[in-house]
């Protein structure tokens, strides 16, 4: 996904907290693709708008 080491573990680190919110004693897939989606709300090229 061309991330930086920092982004992935950031991206981790979001999943776990997901994860813990669930009351989830395990990361799962679907942890990780909602804290990438995440990622993504918040990069300025996303929906068209190049900040």
């Amino acid at each position: 996904m061309n991330m930086s080491a920092r982004a992935y573990d950031r991206i981790l680190k979001v999943a776990r907290t997901i994860a813990d919110l669930e009351a989830c004693a395990d990361v799962l897939d679907h942890h990780i693709m909602e804290a990438i989606a995440y990622r993504n709300l918040d990069r300025p090229s996303y929906m068209g708008n190049n900040v």
